[in-house]
């Protein structure tokens, strides 16, 4: 069950001194103002609470790897991490409402937000694309979006980004939204009953499902949203995910502990792109990579397929705001008094690279996107 799955990711980072979002102080300002003992330095440090919209997915696994990694510790900031379970509340919205400080989520809610007059921004870019596929069972006779016609298709949950992202590759191939059907599945073992018990033609998944889904012979993968190169071909270019939200309020009042979460951060994509999958594999808890759902050789044989998702400079790409911003715009989201430039920034990433003395390889976006 994918709330199994997630109580076993809570349980791993649990052991690993990860907390609850429950347990957190109510308040963007008492929730950043603590400070604890440590450090590289032998000091007290910030500590940040950042909640990540399913820590065990593979699209997520940087923030914890990070703090397995001991990086957060390294640059001088102490991070708890904490995870969204189904059903409960979203990590973008726990930070919009100050119950956590940042969000490990997805680039696009920095439009929703600024949509609805709600000044959040990213500060550090992780992944280049989804790191979706659209999974179809066998007999789905599904192999682009133009087959979605009267089918049911599976997203993680109504309104979230697979549902925007299925209605976006619909329209794409003139497909209205009245012609199918969403259903929402969650992830893991309830999107495999999903195309099992044929309740839906297709999900929308990550890494594990994905790898179960193959493995298991149930579907095959009908659209690649889980590299750059499938991303572009799929959605008209670079598609910027996995990120850090932070309110822009606690951002400004909190500059030095957001460079330090982005310092640890850049560290970890340039490890991930500088180590294979059985590397980082080996790095996370033992439970986000073998459990119920799939095997530690499916984990990384899936991981090695879709690690070309991953930037290795956390940079945000040429292009990528803009072509969300469109996709948000054609979906009929209000955009009119959205600026992209107040919904990234580069500066912390730049920064970052200085520090490792690292090369950025990743052509960055201007203010226009």
């Amino acid at each position: 069950m994918y709330k199994s799955a997630i109580a076993i990711a809570a349980a791993g980072a649990l052991a690993l001194g990860v907390t609850a979002c429950g347990s957190s102080s109510s308040g963007a300002g008492s929730a950043s103002g603590s400070t604890s003992a440590g450090g590289s330095n032998g000091g007290s440090m910030p500590t940040v609470k950042l909640m990540v919209g399913g820590i065990d997915k593979q699209i997520y696994l940087p923030y914890q790897l990070a703090q397995s990694l001991g990086f957060y510790k390294k640059y001088g900031v102490k991070v708890e991490l904490s995870t969204e379970t189904n059903g409960g509340v979203g990590a973008e919205e726990a930070m919009a409402s100050g119950q956590v400080d940042m969000a490990g989520a997805w680039y696009i809610h920095t439009i929703d937000f600024q949509a609805k007059g709600k000044d959040v921004i990213d500060v550090v870019q992780l992944s280049g694309a989804p790191g979706e596929r659209e999974m179809c069972g066998n007999s789905s006779g599904v192999h682009s979006a133009a087959d979605f016609k009267g089918k049911t298709l599976g997203v993680t949950d109504l309104g979230s980004g697979t549902d925007e992202l299925t209605q976006f590759l619909a329209a794409q191939k003139g497909v209205k939204h009245s012609d199918y059907h969403t259903l929402a599945v969650g992830a893991g073992t309830t999107a495999i009953a999903a195309i099992q018990r044929k309740s839906a033609q297709c999900v929308m998944t990550t890494q594990p499902t994905v790898g179960a889904l193959e493995s298991k012979k149930l579907g095959y993968s009908a659209l690649d949203l889980a590299t750059t190169a499938g991303a572009t071909q799929a959605l008209g270019g670079a598609w910027p995910a996995a990120g850090v939200l932070a309110q822009s309020s606690w951002v400004k009042s909190h500059q030095a502990a957001t460079q330090d979460v982005v310092d640890a951060l850049v560290a970890t994509m340039h490890w991930i792109n500088t180590h294979s999958a059985a590397d980082i594999a080996n790095a996370l808890p033992a439970d986000f990579v073998s459990n119920a759902t799939i095997t530690k050789a499916q984990y990384i044989a899936g991981l090695t397929t879709d690690k070309g998702q991953f930037l290795p400079d956390g940079i945000m790409p040429a292009g990528g705001p803009k072509t969300v911003y469109a996709m948000e715009k054609q979906l009929g989201v209000d955009v009119a008094k959205v600026s992209l430039a107040g919904t990234f920034t580069n500066t912390y990433a730049m920064k970052a690279n200085k520090l490792e003395g690292t090369k950025v390889t990743t052509t960055p976006a201007g203010a226009t996107g």
